[in-house]
């Protein structure tokens, strides 16, 4: 199962995170969807997982901050306590085994990221 994270703004726009996660060159094969919880409520999430029929996941502040990712992003870090919330989310949703398949990718924008992760069930 693959799984996308996100890390937004509160000005991105269903666009801005389809675009950041058409720029990992996997869409297609995404099974669900990911960000922090607060930010799983917003109606720009909300609507990119109806309008890519995915079921969306949020993940705890505790969750994501255990994460080892392998970027960095110094406004992250400040406003999640994680390196990278794509790669976090994406992480964490995945499941316990997961491994990062895609670092994050920034949108043209610059308002959003996305990152994948995979886990590995053998």
């Amino acid at each position: 199962m693959i799984v996308a994270g996100f890390g937004f703004r509160g000005a991105a726009t269903p666009a801005s995170l389809r675009d950041a996660l058409d720029r990992t060159g996997r869409a297609q094969q995404v099974a669900l969807i990911a960000t922090a919880t607060d930010k799983a409520a917003t109606p720009t999430f909300r609507t990119l997982a109806r309008d890519l029929n995915l079921p969306a996941h949020g993940v705890d502040s505790a969750l994501l901050a255990a994460q080892q990712t392998r970027t960095r992003s110094a406004a992250s870090l400040a406003a999640r306590g994680t390196d990278s919330m794509a790669e976090a989310a994406a992480l964490a949703a995945a499941g316990p085994g997961a491994r990062l398949i895609v670092a994050r990718q920034v949108s043209t924008d610059g308002m959003a990221t996305c990152a994948l992760a995979e886990r590995n069930d053998t």
